[in-house]
């Protein structure tokens, strides 16, 4: 049992913790998923609207299925744009 080996691959484990995943926002620190899903919700709503003009909106499943798997979807590429290093 070597103590420095397991101090080495202990701090090699924590090399990832360096950054906090958050925005400062006027002083205030936001996480990051907090932006994704409100960003997620506006697409979607903004989708909705579209689809209902288009008479669109009949093409999709039931509403309480297709909305949040869309809000997920649109959250995750958000984050994948905008919040990846």
């Amino acid at each position: 049992m070597r103590p420095s080996g397991t101090v080495v691959l202990m701090s090699l484990c924590m090399a990832g913790c360096a950054r906090s995943p958050s925005v400062n926002v006027l002083g205030a620190y936001f996480p990051d998923w907090l932006f994704c899903i409100v960003a997620g919700v506006l697409i979607t709503i903004a989708f909705h609207v579209v689809a209902q003009r288009t008479h669109h909106d009949r093409w999709f499943g039931p509403p309480a299925v297709v909305y949040p798997a869309l809000v997920t979807l649109l959250a995750l590429v958000v984050w994948l744009i905008f919040f990846q290093h």
